[in-house]
């Protein structure tokens, strides 16, 4: 059988010493260090370390800047320090989805440099979407003080079941006509640079472990929950997709049964086809059962004034100020929510979970039952928070995995 053999020569320890070298200094706590302190964290000679800098300068990645103050006042020769140029490239980071288009731009180091937002009409088809998203980036870039074809990198984040491997969508039944558009196709083509193509809440999931908060976190759930209902798992670390990329369809699994005096749907409540309709054309049954449009419906069943079309902000606000009728809906979309929610929680057994979506935004109000019904069923307790990133948590997931597909490239020519 043929083996092949691992490349070896000064090229290839060049090039091991400048990955080092730039990684030790993208970590490095403060914006300029020292060519010593990179010595020490490296574990290289000096002159490895000066000519891994000059490598990596001539590629643009880092230059010489003057030391602090201090640093300049201390006695003896002036400490050589270098910096990042994170300004050398830009990734992007776009959330698509049924009601809005998120695009986000950063820098090498994941500084935002622009963003820009597109609200999706309710009328919109794959193709129209597809503009949308070519318009909102290239309005973004342009704020950003760049060209499109400046991208190094660019990342998609959209609801559905996703093939990563192929770049396709399966299936989006929230968007008619998305799924099988040649979304990644048209972009690489346009853009000239590696895009990649995820479901959401698996990079939403990513996002709130990178800046979320949850960076201690090696088991994770992210929940997305608003008219739909999906989740994002990272376990030990790593994400889980599942093998046709369709793990943490939390919305469709059924969980009818019984409902216990406070609790959920006796015999079905919001109907006993709550699971008749097949899972690729609608609202799974768990969506129907503690998705907004349900807790709208209770909402209007229990005499609760909401807002301007439906809007449900006013019933939190009304079980927060201690209307009994508008807790009492609250506690009960609680409970139907706490029972799927155990399900994922019995399972995984994640230690944390991260609500985001737009009914995150009733924060305790809804959070805090959620908890107290989720105690009742589950066996370990799970943290549960909300969403820091709100609405971002998709596209900054998607920045980050736009980023990871960019560092292993970064020293290749140094």
């Amino acid at each position: 059988m043929p083996t092949r053999r691992a490349a070896t020569g000064p090229h290839v320890l060049r090039a091991m010493n400048a990955d080092a070298v730039l990684a030790a200094l993208r970590a490095a706590e403060t914006p300029a260090v020292s060519v010593t302190a990179l010595a020490t964290a490296t574990g290289l000679s000096r002159p490895a370390v000066t000519r891994a800098l000059a490598a990596l300068a001539e590629g643009g990645l880092v230059e010489s800047v003057t030391a602090a103050p201090e640093a300049a006042a201390a006695p003896g020769r002036p400490a050589q320090h270098v910096r990042f140029r994170a300004e050398a490239g830009h990734v992007a980071g776009i959330d698509i989805g049924p009601h809005k288009v998120l695009v986000v731009i950063a820098d090498l180091a994941g500084g935002p440099r622009a963003e820009r937002r597109v609200t999706v009409g309710q009328d919109i088809d794959g193709p129209g979407l597809f503009e949308t998203v070519r318009t909102a980036l290239t309005a973004a870039v342009a704020e950003a003080g760049i060209a499109p074809a400046d991208l190094r990198a660019v990342s998609v984040g959209t609801p559905g079941i996703v093939d990563r491997e192929r770049g396709e969508i399966l299936l989006a039944p929230s968007i008619p006509g998305w799924a099988g558009l040649p979304v990644v196709p048209r972009l690489r083509e346009w853009l000239h640079c590696p895009v990649l193509i995820d479901n959401d809440v698996d990079l939403a999931v990513l996002g709130e472990r990178w800046r979320g908060g949850s960076g201690d976190a090696d088991s994770l759930v992210f929940v997305q929950w608003g008219e739909r209902i999906g989740a994002g798992m990272l376990l030990d670390g790593r994400p889980f997709r599942g093998a046709g990329g369709a793990a943490g369809e939390l919305g469709f699994i059924d969980v009818r049964c019984g409902e216990a005096p406070g609790g959920e749907v006796p015999g079905g409540a919001v109907g006993d086809d709550v699971s008749a309709a097949p899972l690729t054309s609608t609202l799974g049954p768990f969506e129907r059962l503690a998705g907004a449009a349900a807790i709208r419906r209770l909402a209007q069943e229990a005499g609760v004034a909401l807002g301007p079309e439906g809007e449900i902000g006013p019933l939190f606000t009304a079980a927060a100020a201690g209307d009994p009728a508008a807790a009492a809906v609250v506690d009960r979309a609680a409970a139907r929510f706490a029972r799927g929610l155990a399900t994922l929680v019995l399972l995984l057994d994640p230690g944390r979970v991260v609500i985001g979506g737009g009914l995150s935004r009733a924060g305790e109000t809804l959070l805090g039952p959620v908890r107290r019904h989720l105690r009742d069923r589950t066996l370990t307790t799970a943290e549960v928070t909300a969403s820091v990133l709100g609405e971002r948590a998709v596209a900054v997931g998607a920045l980050r995995r736009a980023l990871d597909a960019v560092e292993p490239t970064l020293t290749a020519s140094a």
